[in-house]
């Protein structure tokens, strides 16, 4: 990256997700509050996790034109055109298993509403299940490497591809597996132009990606806890803005008008969540350490980070390796009544005992024993039930490599209607695929970064074309 001349106007980075499955109407505000603050400005999704990746991959291999967030353009819609208007531009990992495919889905949506042309940025480097790529990933996982046949391989890859995309004038970007914080890193480098060694400035970006990475976390909702930690409007919570200055540090912030809160209690809990060892927070870009850090409130509902430290980024990137498990399979059934927990316990035994042998089978009394207990059940088959709730739910799972199998679980759920005990009914059943999944280190300069342009939309209208 071609380092421009400082920026020293403070940067407004908003974020509209924290997870896959947020609510779609959280950007509306966000994004309001960016052009009300006429401030360079970008948008943010953070949508991926090690559990929505393996999905994306288990979508992909089902539809190669699936893979990416499901919920993308829900999210996207309601305030894609005013982002292209207003020169915010648009960051986020969406792109999961397929960011290409995602890619191409926005450029559909932008002609759809009648927009501009976006211009997209795809980055890649992440995927490492090519099978070019393989003997990186048996050297890198040695004695432990999974056995079953191999779906995925992606690296939390850093900031330096999204920087260069949108210092190349980039209006979207779109992620894989990158890390989380990554997705502020990056816009911070690209507007303010710091080298890539400037390791305090690098943490500090990095910290106001962790505050904004999960949401409504840092503004009130998983901080709530009525009659000990109060939180206003819980209806209608704030998604967080961060003002990133030129020497890195940040203050947090919430569109006006908006729920929640943002205290120094709501932002410890969140710079802590997640943190192994708060003077080495290791992420691909630099090593931050916050042992020195300091939380300010400036005003209500806005904190200020300063004091964060960093240093040399680590020599080794994380990598998720997903592979074949075979498939899992759950049911619940519900007790009411008197004795209910003891019908409940009943009808689980039973079925361990039709099922015994095959797999470890787990049974929670939901309501009773579902938080406590263990996949051995251990718990529950050591609980005195006789004060429980009258009104429980037995759920029962387990996972096996062979479809059939699995499918007897279900199936001795559902038997429970007559065969007893008294009084069950509601009976719910799921069986899906499942992925496993391991981690191994990779070194940095193994793995080639950086993004590709996504194919102008009068590009696809005429490969559509010629396909029909």
């Amino acid at each position: 990256m071609t380092s421009p001349t400082p920026y020293p106007t403070p940067l407004l980075i908003g974020c509209a997700a924290g997870f896959s499955g947020d609510r779609v109407d959280a950007a509306g505000p966000v994004v309001q509050e960016l052009i009300r603050q006429a401030k360079p400005a970008v948008l943010i999704f953070e949508t991926l996790a090690e559990r929505t990746l393996a999905l994306a991959q288990l979508a992909r291999q089902s539809n190669p034109d699936a893979g990416f967030e499901p919920l993308m353009l829900d999210f996207l819609r309601p305030v894609l055109g005013d982002c292209l208007q207003h020169g915010i531009r648009i960051v986020s990992n969406f792109g999961a298993a397929n960011p290409a495919g995602a890619a191409r889905a926005i450029a559909r949506l932008a002609q759809e509403l009648g927009l501009r042309a976006p211009r997209i940025a795809v980055v890649h480097g992440d995927d490492l299940s090519a099978p070019a790529q393989r003997p990186l990933l048996q050297n890198a996982l040695a004695e432990h490497m999974p056995s079953q046949p191999l779906v995925s391989a992606n690296a939390y890859i850093g900031a330096r591809p999204i920087a260069d995309a949108l210092q190349a004038g980039a209006d979207i970007v779109v992620c894989g597996r990158v890390a989380d914080p990554s997705l502020v890193v990056g816009p911070a480098m690209a507007h303010f132009g710091w080298a890539w060694d400037d390791w305090n400035r690098l943490a500090r970006a990095t910290m106001a990606g962790h505050l904004l990475e999960c949401g409504t976390q840092v503004s009130g909702g998983y901080f709530a806890d009525p009659g000990f930690k109060d939180v206003p409007d819980m209806d209608r919570l704030g998604y967080p803005i961060a003002e990133i200055d030129a020497d890195g540090h940040c203050s947090i912030f919430k569109p006006r008008g908006t729920g929640g809160c943002i205290t120094t209690a709501t932002v410890k809990e969140q710079l802590l969540y997640e943190i192994h060892d708060p003077a080495q927070y290791f992420t691909p870009d630099v090593i931050a350490d916050i042992t020195q850090a300091e939380v300010i409130a400036l005003a209500p509902d806005r904190v200020r980070l300063q004091g964060v430290i960093g240093h040399p980024r680590p020599a080794t990137l994380k990598v998720n390796v997903c592979y074949a498990t075979g498939w899992f399979a759950e049911g619940e059934i519900s007790y009411a009544g008197p004795r209910a927990a003891e019908r409940a316990r009943l009808a689980g035994q039973t079925i361990a005992q039709r099922l015994a042998g095959i797999a470890p089978l787990r049974t929670d009394l939901i309501g009773v024993t579902s938080v406590w207990g263990n996949d051995g059940s251990d718990w529950l088959n050591h609980t005195d039930l006789s004060h429980a709730s009258t009104d429980v739910r037995l759920r029962m799972a387990w996972q096996h490599e062979e479809h059939a199998t699995a499918a007897r679980l279900p199936r001795e759920i559902n038997a429970l209607y007559c065969c007893g005990p008294a009084g069950g009914g509601g009976v719910r059943t799921h069986m899906r695929q499942r992925l496993g999944l391991t981690s191994c280190l990779v070194a940095q300069e193994q793995i080639r970064t950086g993004f590709i342009w996504a194919e102008p939309q009068e590009a696809l209208n005429t490969k559509e074309a010629r396909h029909v």
